[in-house]
């Protein structure tokens, strides 16, 4: 092995190197402070003072440099700056060690615990990846820019340069309108060809820890995802109960929901080999959990004529309808309205009118007057399903006595009753169409409260916060699936089920078959169910709930006292008995059925 030798030279300009970095640390830059050292350290040859305030690298000549000339990159944080510029609803915090957004305040939001309310702070990283020609790699973010402000017509702009060499630069720029949340984001280079290595790939890498910002973090969860449209209009989300990752092509924008925050960006045209992932990053719903998911997202640049020049915008507010669909390229579709009729219900219907409604009145008028209004709406089939269990209510002493008397023999029990039925005009089907119909608007409803934004904040009786749930007592430990507090809206909302339940299945409730459920059973078991669901839910739909099930029973009421008479329903459905009756389609079909169920018995019977 070779001995080394020591070069007097080399002395010399080692110590007017070193003499040259004290100068330059303690008489051009008197207020730096020191900073903690990084474990991944770059090689650069020169180091140059921009006309503001920060320091460049000429990454060109990264590659002829010694293993002594190492510099620390964390080193040059010391030169960054902090730069503020605010809307009439955003106060924007940028920093020039990246170039990047480093915090992002919503002046009319506050979180759970009435605090002021950041999107972005410390927990985001925006960046430009690529490999240069010498097989270094670059992180934008490792790196200081110099910045220029200016503002053009309430229009305020901040331009993030990086300069790499006198003809070479990376540039972020950034403009913010006067209000709204609406940012144009440009990234743009100059002789960035003659840097990058020409098989290598150029990234943009945006990653994101989303704040806690609800009461209950598993129900925050339950709503936060990432979504992104592609290939025209589709869209697609990741899972929001589980880690998982994608890659898609022609995406036109990606979301990184908050449940009721979003981080939208937006692209100026199709980008392919984009890959998701999204991570939970808790395992338990305590008290001191920061963070609810991470975001990651890697974005290939593509070069155009050897050069980037990409314009995007980028959308970070509240997750309000009202307000995305203002913008374009339809990211009011971030917010998942439920799928298929369900959706259609809740943009057509149920978001326009509870927003007309809550400009005159609270938000829990709100959702009782649109209770109310959904009843009065719904009322005929309530209607029609309490004709149906009347006339059941009249025909079970028949039935009864059908069960027991054909108890042996199914097909012939069911031959006879079919006709029982049929004689009376009594379907006991049309007791379930009315429940079927109710079905869309229920899950609409379903659906509709976590996502209404009108509801976020706003108290009502002894609820804080009708998009959360209530609380009237703290347990010192948790129920599996119940939580560790008692909410009263959901307790009411369940009480009210099973006077309902009780009601709407006592009047036609038949004796059990052998081999079918239990209703008694179902009918206790379904109010006991929906209290466990209920309680770390959404309290307006605890609250829809309770009101529409009152409504529903008052309704019933009415119909039985003072709208029909049930005599005459008696009087009616024995005269049906008397008449001849025609057979509609589906009965006859369900006479041929069990004609050719008996004919088959029979012959089975006689081998």
């Amino acid at each position: 092995m070779e001995e080394n030798k020591i070069d007097f030279y080399q002395i010399i300009g080692f110590v007017l190197l070193i003499a040259a970095i004290f100068w330059w640390f303690n008489v051009t830059i008197p207020e730096l402070e020191k900073t903690s050292q990084s474990e991944n350290n770059i090689t650069v040859k020169d180091i140059k003072q921009d006309s503001k305030q920060n320091s460049v690298m000429d990454l060109t000549e990264i590659s002829a440099i010694s293993d002594n000339d190492l510099i620390n990159p964390k080193e040059l944080s010391q030169l960054s700056e902090i730069i503020v510029i605010e809307n009439k609803d955003v106060v924007f915090k940028f920093d020039t060690k990246g170039g990047l957004v480093s915090e992002i305040k919503l002046k009319n939001y506050v979180n759970h615990k009435g605090e002021d309310l950041y999107l972005v702070r410390g927990n985001q990283n925006v960046n430009l990846k690529f490999k240069t020609k010498n097989g270094y790699e670059i992180n934008t973010s490792d790196y200081n820019f110099s910045y220029q402000k200016s503002e053009n017509r309430g229009v305020k702009s901040i331009l993030m340069k990086l300069v790499i060499s006198e003809f070479q630069s990376i540039s972020f720029e950034y403009k913010i309108p006067e209000k709204g949340y609406m940012i144009d984001y440009e990234i743009s280079s100059t002789g960035l060809s003659s840097l990058v290595n020409k098989d290598s790939d150029i990234f943009l890498n945006w990653n994101l820890d989303a704040f806690r910002q609800a009461k209950s973090v598993d129900y925050e969860n339950r709503y936060s995802q990432l979504l992104y449209q592609y290939d025209g209009d589709d869209t697609n989300y990741l899972s929001s109960y589980s880690d998982s990752e994608d890659e898609e092509d022609s995406v036109n924008w990606i979301s990184y929901g908050q449940h009721f925050f979003n981080s939208i960006l937006v692209f100026d045209g199709p980008v392919d080999n984009v890959k998701f992932s999204s991570t939970k990053l808790f395992e338990d719903q305590g008290k001191d959990v920061e963070f609810t998911k991470n975001y990651s997202t890697k974005i290939p640049i593509s070069l155009v004529n050897s050069e980037i020049n990409k314009k995007m915008k980028w959308y970070i507010g509240p997750n309000d309808y009202d307000i995305l669909k203002n913008y374009d390229n339809k990211i009011y579709d971030s917010i998942y309205f439920g799928w298929g009729i369900f959706g259609l219900i809740n943009r057509f219907i149920y978001f326009p009118f509870f927003g007309f409604l809550v400009k005159y009145f609270s938000a829990g008028i709100a959702v009782i007057l649109m209770t109310i209004a959904t009843r009065i709406v719904m009322s005929p089939v309530t209607y029609k399903t309490y004709i149906s269990q009347a006339k059941m209510k009249v025909l079970r002493p028949e039935i009864t006595e059908l069960n027991e008397k054909y108890k042996n023999d199914a097909v012939k029990k069911q031959q006879e009753t079919m006709k029982l039925y049929n004689k009376a005009g009594a379907n006991p089907l049309l007791g379930c169409v009315p429940a079927l119909l109710q079905l869309p608007v229920f899950y609409a409803l379903f659906c509709f409260f976590p996502i209404a934004f009108q509801l976020r904040g706003k108290s009502f009786l002894w609820a804080e916060d009708l998009s959360a749930y209530d609380t009237i007592a703290e347990l010192p430990f948790s129920i599996p699936f119940y939580g560790d507090h008692i909410s009263l809206l959901p307790i009411l909302a369940s009480i009210a089920i099973f006077f309902y339940t009780k009601m709407s299945s006592g009047a036609q409730m038949q004796p059990t078959q052998p081999g079918m459920p239990n209703m008694k059973f179902i009918m206790y078991l379904m109010p006991v169910m929906m209290l466990f669901f209920f309680n770390n839910y959404a309290s307006a739909f605890s609250l829809y709930y309770f009101i529409s099930n009152i409504l529903t029973i008052l309704i019933m009421i009415s119909i039985k006292y003072f709208i029909i008479d049930e005599e005459k329903i008696r009087l009616q459905v024995q005269e049906n008995k008397m008449k001849p009756r025609k057979q509609n389609r589906f009965q006859r079909k369900m006479q041929e059925m069990m004609d050719e169920a008996e004919r088959q018995r029979k012959l089975q019977g006689k081998k």
